[in-house]
């Protein structure tokens, strides 16, 4: 995983409500203890390989506001995982490809939070990946390169329906 200090800068949103993580049982969480976490989990089997992935899924209303979720996943590779997930309410969204880009930019945001403190001496090695919620079917088509392009350029690897569970599966589950 090659990391780097690039920015993105942010639309002009306006953010109506931000909560912190939440694990599947509702205990809030901030980003440390969800790394915390992670490392915890990761530590129980060591001899395992673990992928950590972050993927973002919105749903727009009629007011134009939209709620983003975005799930942080830690999959011990054929043998279950865990994860988190945090909300964001947005408004002023008039266009799918304005609220994918958002939804990118949500994971960006999550993956720099999340990692700076999984990059510790003492984690487990793993994979990362964002996930973003486009594919070759619907309306996302036409974005695939353009999101994929921009997670690229900041150094992540990326996946897209119908491999992106992080997005289109987990984050979806709490849209």
């Amino acid at each position: 995983m090659i990391m780097n200090n690039l920015t993105v800068p942010k639309q002009n949103i306006e953010v109506i409500q931000s909560l912190g993580f939440r694990s599947p049982s509702g205990r809030e969480l901030s980003a440390r203890e969800v790394a915390a976490e992670i490392i915890s989990f990761m530590k129980e089997d060591e001899n395992r390989s673990y992928k950590v992935t972050i993927g973002t899924d919105s749903l727009l209303h009629r007011d134009k506001n939209a709620d983003f979720i975005t799930a942080i996943v830690v999959h011990r590779v054929g043998n279950g995982g865990r994860y988190f997930w945090k909300r964001e309410k947005v408004g002023n969204f008039h266009t799918l490809r304005d609220r994918i880009y958002q939804e990118v930019l949500f994971s960006l945001d999550v993956s720099k939070e999340v990692l700076e403190y999984l990059k510790t001496d003492d984690a487990p090695r793993f994979s990362f990946e964002i996930h973003v919620d486009v594919g070759d079917n619907g309306d996302t088509k036409t974005l695939i390169q353009e999101m994929t392009g921009m997670i690229r350029a900041m150094n992540y690897e990326v996946a897209t329906k119908p491999f992106s569970y992080a997005a289109s599966s987990i984050a979806d589950k709490h849209v």
